[in-house]
């Protein structure tokens, strides 16, 4: 600024002049400006007002005045460098005007606002200018002293620097009223630009509506800024909004106002350092500063000269990298850069970076020069870092699409080639080919339906574009429909003998099953052609359902498909979808003949009766066209829609219980039912079948680890009393696993066997003969692999059969599993179980070992697991006249507190008929039941009961309790009764009758009416057992109570 004035006071403006000096000041002016005066270089440097001669500085208003460009001002000073006005009048005029201009811009002197004061802009007294006037002086117009409140304006992103350029958004109503209100005077408006504290600027511009999704290019450069003012209603509420910003900002010029819908866009022009002292106002926020200076430092310093030539040569670096920062270097250039001013080139290399707006507030905050500008070149290497990344990444995602591009140019003209030459067909021909060869084998049986379909969907593709959607649906079409084996059947093997023996091996008992799958067979044999049958097989969780539909299928020499239908809601799963639909498939059945590749499948549909049912309809109803024998000739799927033959499949289904199944669906059913294992057949089939499997499972060499008859026979019965064989399993899985942990304990290391050895030695001594022994005996050891002997691909299923159970069993023996042990290394007792399996989980089921008591009466019961016994007890509770009642617990159904309520009444009416005679010693009779409330309880609270067959145990319990007489030990009863006394038949008699074996019982009662469902029991199931059938409960009575109780009781005693 001194430079300034000594430039102008060379050139005698300050000092009053006579007329005749006014051409020597003009051509003084003149040399002063053509020799590139040094006010002229530095009116950006220090007071800069973004374009010359716009500004209201020291600097620019001098220069407005030199250049002529302030309207009659420059007009007064042009006549008074001409000599035509008193050059002392002029000189007055001039310090008046600038006396007038600085009352404009608003009183800064008596600290009414600064950049926006409220003193009068125009209409002055002029009394300032004139005692200037008089006094011949200038007025002081220093912005340091001048601009002390500034507007503040809240950066969200990142800081402004002085000497850069940045548009931001204000939503302030009362901060844009006044700005434009100070440009409509012709006032220049100063605000300070202040870096919004917290990291959750974004957050709070994104609120505002700012999109910050992806910076902008303005932000990439430091050009741009988001919304200002985003949360100023947040701001308003604090006591002091000021707190919200740094307090070191920038004090900026508003270059240009522009409206925009979220209010106006600021074009902010940064000048100095500024720091916030204080809270003028809050609305809009006015803050008292103070101009920051920076601390001197020595420029000619080795250390720093250096520091500013790494600055400009990372620039370079930056520039070349990255052209979009060639903006923000021209602007610098253009408002009077001077590259070896360090601090404004540490400004300049700081704007230019992306970092955080916390480094970026930090660099602004530095004071120290030197610090500054070590800061900025680690923000300057870190960008030009990034560039690099990025133009890495650009340079390796381009070559990726040329290298894409030029295979795809290249795969065109190969094709266009190719079929120039006729070596390759277009697409649509050659799918036309493909489906055509498919089609080709199955011409004698495709029917004309499927014929016709296929046929005009062919001439359709051929006429559709590949780039349209329908092309590939049609395709798609096409496809299913000629992977349908149509007409493709499988040769059966109708041998009864190796149908059986192949049943025989994989399963142990069962009988029910195995003879229908021998009677299907048979019929089949003496027709000479076989038709699907729907099997439904019925049985508690355990006992083979879905593992026997392997072996029937092998049995027949049938493909195997199964599926699940448990918790399906959706019909189509089984009908398909329709095509319109995208992504489309045809329903389980189509799959099926896809997979199979035949249409004579042997298919299994598992938990049948677990159907759900949902809004997209009913699959309980869709498999009534399935599984109807009469309509699945012409089964006709939403997909395909063509109808398919599946009449020649064979269906078995699978389900524990039939009360789920809808009536409709279960008529089209043949039901087998399957019932527990017995004690006998559960310690045969875990020797024969499940114990070799775990000890394969385990890795244990077969005969190193024994299991005794007696340790088996105690796992059967402590440890798996379901009526399946599944627990059974895990149990002896989790012995043989304990048992190779032991033996590995002991050192037992796998060895490779012999004949694994041999077949190593033989492919060694293969590689080395000719190629053509060699590759027939390959054709061989597949051939024996794959069960193919002189009979061809259908021989008979034996031992050696890759699907028999031997064979299974010994492809699943790896490691030690496939040697052999002479003397068992570990053996298992009834004494060990304890520590392999843990405790026995099962109660004994016999409550009471020594018969029971009176009012207790065991019965027999049916449940989804198998047969299980319970026990009925009654207890009188209260006695009085008239407190005849009945209270039943234990988690009873409906139709078994109703099965209560009618025992009650039948065994009050049965003791009022007694005769007196009968009726032992101290017995009350007839009154008993009017005159006691009885509480009726059956055990195993946690377990719901229902049903009617405990009718009879109940009134047994009942007069047991009315005559203190218990009943005979060793009885079990079922049976539902009647308010008659008639006993009617129940269902479960095989469940019912192990479940009385496993409890030790000896007499059982049966209604008459199930009489041949015992009949029809294996002599195994009825050992040891005396069965008693029933039409009327006065035989029960005398049973239990009579004349054959007390003969009973001898013959036990005998």
């Amino acid at each position: 600024m001194q430079q300034c004035r000594r430039a102008v006071a060379a050139a005698g403006l300050l000092s009053p002049a006579p007329a005749a000096a006014a051409g020597r000041r003009a051509a003084g002016v003149r040399g002063w400006l053509a020799e590139g005066g040094v006010c002229q270089q530095q009116r950006h440097r220090w007071y800069s007002e973004g374009s010359a001669g716009e500004g209201d500085s020291c600097t620019g208003r001098f220069w407005r005045y030199l250049t002529g460009r302030n309207g009659a001002e420059g007009s007064s000073a042009k006549a008074a460098a001409e000599g035509g006005a008193n050059p002392a009048s002029s000189d007055a005029a001039v310090v008046a005007r600038a006396g007038s201009r600085s009352e404009a811009v608003g009183g800064a002197s008596k600290g009414e606002g600064g950049a926006t004061g409220r003193g009068p802009a125009s209409g002055s007294d002029g009394s300032s200018s004139e005692a200037a006037s008089g006094s011949g002086l200038l007025v002081p117009n220093n912005p340091e002293s001048r601009y002390r409140q500034v507007l503040a304006v809240p950066l969200a992103v990142r800081p402004l620097f002085p000497g850069g350029i940045m548009p931001v958004t204000v939503s302030n109503n009362q901060l844009i009223k006044e700005l434009v209100e100070l440009r409509r005077q012709g006032a220049q408006a100063y605000v300070g630009a202040f870096l919004r504290k917290g990291s959750d600027a974004r957050a709070a511009v994104a609120a505002a509506g700012g999109d910050l999704g992806m910076p902008s290019q303005e932000e990439l450069l430091g050009t741009s800024e988001a919304p200002a003012d985003a949360v100023v209603g947040a701001e308003a509420e604090l006591e002091d909004p000021s707190d919200l910003l740094h307090s070191v900002g920038t004090f900026a010029q508003v270059h240009t106002i522009v409206p925009t819908d979220q209010g106006a866009q600021l074009l902010l022009l940064g000048h100095r350092r500024i720091e916030r002292t204080g809270l003028v106002e809050k609305d809009p926020l006015r803050v008292s500063i103070s101009h920051l200076k920076e601390q001197p430092y020595n420029a000619n310093d080795d250390m720093l000269r250096a520091t500013t030539m790494e600055i400009i040569s990372t620039l370079k670096e930056l520039l070349h990298l990255h052209p979009l920062y060639n903006e923000q270097m021209r602007n610098f250039i253009q408002f009077g850069a001077d590259f070896h001013d360090l601090s404004r080139l540490a400004d300049l290399a700081t704007s230019l970076t992306s970092g955080d707006s916390k480094a970026l507030q930090a660099v602004l905050e530095q004071l120290d020069v030197p610090e500054r500008a070590n800061q900025a070149l680690v923000l300057l290497k870190k960008e030009v870092e990034l560039c690099k990344l990025q133009a890495d990444i650009g340079k390796r995602v381009e070559e990726k699409i040329n290298k894409d591009q030029r295979r795809y140019f290249l795969m065109e003209q190969l094709k266009s080639i190719k079929k120039e030459l006729g070596l390759e067909k277009d697409e649509k021909t050659a799918l036309v080919q493909k489906f055509r060869e498919r089609l080709e084998p199955l011409k004698e049986h495709l029917p004309e339906a499927a014929a016709k379909v296929i046929e005009e969907e062919l001439e359709k593709l051929q006429a559709i574009e590949p780039a349209s959607s329908e092309f590939n649906v049609t395709r798609n079409y096409l496809d299913w429909l000629t992977s349908i084996p149509w007409g493709q059947y499988s040769q059966e093997k109708l041998d009864v003998a190796a149908a059986k023996e192949v049943l025989d091996e994989d399963h142990y008992g069962l009988d029910d099953v195995k003879d229908r799958i021998l009677e299907f067979i048979a019929v089949g044999k003496l027709r000479g052609t076989t038709q699907g049958k729907i099997l439904c097989l019925v049985g508690p969780p355990g006992v083979g359902k879905t593992s026997i539909g392997r072996s029937i299928a092998r049995a027949l020499n049938r493909k195997y498909y199964r599926f699940s239908v448990g918790g399906l809601s959706d019909v189509a799963e089984i009908k398909g979808h329709r095509r319109t639909y995208v992504g489309a498939m045809p329903g389980k059945m189509v799959q099926c003949l896809k997979t199979t590749q035949a249409s004579n499948p042997f298919v299994l549909i598992d938990e049948i009766d677990k159907l759900g049912r949902g809004y997209q309809g009913d699959p309980a109803s869709a498999l009534l066209e399935l599984l109807d024998p009469e309509q699945n000739s012409g089964f006709l799927d939403h997909y395909l829609d063509v109808p398919i033959d599946l009449s020649k499949v064979l269906f078995m289904c699978t389900a524990n219980v039939l009360d789920t199944i809808p009536g409709p669906l279960l008529d089209r059913m043949e039901v087998i039912r399957l019932s527990g294992y017995i004690f006998d057949e559960k310690v045969a089939i875990a020797r024969a079948y499940l114990e070799p499997q775990a000890r394969t499972d385990a890795g244990v060499p077969e005969g190193a680890v024994r299991v005794t008859d007696d340790a088996l026979a105690a796992l059967v019965d402590d440890y798996a009393r379901e009526a399946g064989v599944r627990n059974l399993k895990k149990q002896l899985e989790k012995i043989y696993r304990k048992a190779a942990l032991q033996l590995v304990r002991m050192g037992v290391v796998p060895a490779a066997p012999a004949e694994h050895a041999a077949q190593e030695a033989q492919q060694v001594e293969q590689a080395h003969a000719e190629p053509a022994a060699a590759a027939e005996q390959q054709q061989q050891r597949q051939q024996q692999h794959a069960g193919v002997g002189e009979h061809g691909e259908h021989a008979a299923p034996g031992a050696d059969h890759p699907g028999s159970r031997a064979a299974q069993l010994a492809a699943g023996a790896e490691g030690a599993a496939a040697t052999a042990v002479a003397e068992p290394m570990i053996v298992i007792d009834r004494g060990d179980l304890k520590e392999y399996v843990g405790q026995p989980p099962y109660p004994a089921d016999k409550i009471y070992a020594d018969g029971t008591p009176v009012g207790v009466v065991m019965g027999l019961a049916w449940t989804a697991l198998g047969g299980s016994t319970l026990y009925v007890e009654a207890a009188s509770v209260e006695r009085g006249e008239g407190k005849g009642s009945l209270k039943a617990t234990g988690q009873l159904g409906d139709v078994m507190k109703e099965s209560a309520t009618i025992a009650h009444t039948y065994a009050r009416k049965f003791l009022e008929g007694l005769p007196a005679e009968q009726l032992p010693g101290g017995s009350p009779g007839a009154s008993f039941f009017a005159d006691h409330a009885i509480h009726l309880h059956v055990p195993a609270g946690a377990t719901p009961k229902d049903g009617p067959s405990a009718g009879c145990t109940i009134i047994t319990a009942l007069l047991s309790l009315a005559l203190n007489k218990p009943a005979l030990p060793d009885l079990a009863m079922t049976g539902e009764v009647t308010l008659t006394g008639k006993v009617l038949p129940i269902g479960g008699v095989k469940e019912k009758t192990l479940a009385a074996r496993r409890s030790g019982v000896k007499h059982l009662v049966f209604p008459e009416g199930n009489r041949r469902d015992w009949e029809e029991l294996t002599e195994d199931v009825k050992a040891g057992l005396d069965p008693h059938f029933v039409e009327h409960y006065d035989q029960i009575y005398a049973l239990a109570f009579g004349q054959q109780a007390q003969q009973a009781d001898t013959a036990v005693a005998a």
